[in-house]
């Protein structure tokens, strides 16, 4: 856990101070918070769903989720306002680090046909965000335990100004980016 925080201070400060030619320790980017999201709809059929929802994500983050609720109701989706539809997590500081040192170099190998991830889900502001398609990459989660099989967004908000350099704090933080 603390591996990767000490990495960043011995290693990728340096590089990125050098490679952009700072001026200030302040101006170097750093990974601000981490969100977790997953979304469930199926959520105002059956009640159980979100209490498993969190369990997973519990599990996966080491931190309690929250709750989120519909703000508008919408007849179409048969959805009132209030009632639960997802759950997210914000990671910062200690289990921040340690979820992108898990996330990077034991949940994403895992995933099927891997090739890296898209080096273009960056947001225009230095932030990025990606989706995955099933909970079981990470080893925390035990295949006989879950009820079905979820996806879940992950964005990673950084304090860089630009796309350019999220994309080379995150490269040097170990992010496996597609060729």
């Amino acid at each position: 856990m603390a591996r990767l925080k000490d990495m960043y201070k011995a290693e990728v400060a340096p590089a990125l101070m050098k490679k952009f030619g700072y001026k200030s320790v302040m101006q170097i980017p750093k990974i601000d918070k981490i969100v977790i999201n997953v979304g469930c709809g199926e959520a105002k059929d059956n009640a159980k769903v979100i209490d498993a929802v969190i369990r997973d994500l519990g599990l996966i983050t080491g931190q309690k989720p929250v709750v989120c609720k519909a703000k508008k109701s919408v007849a179409n989706f048969k959805l009132r306002e209030g009632m639960p539809n997802g759950v997210k997590v914000t990671l910062r500081g200690d289990k921040m680090y340690e979820f992108v040192d898990r996330f990077f170099n034991l949940a994403l190998p895992r995933v099927r046909d891997f090739r890296g991830i898209n080096p273009n889900s960056f947001d225009g502001r230095g932030n990025y965000s990606m989706g995955i398609k099933e909970q079981l990459i990470f080893p925390e989660i035990e295949y006989d335990k879950i009820d079905k099989v979820r996806g879940m967004d992950i964005c990673f908000i950084t304090t860089a100004k630009t796309d350019e350099e999220a994309r080379e704090l995150l490269t040097l933080m170990g992010a496996p980016f597609a060729r």
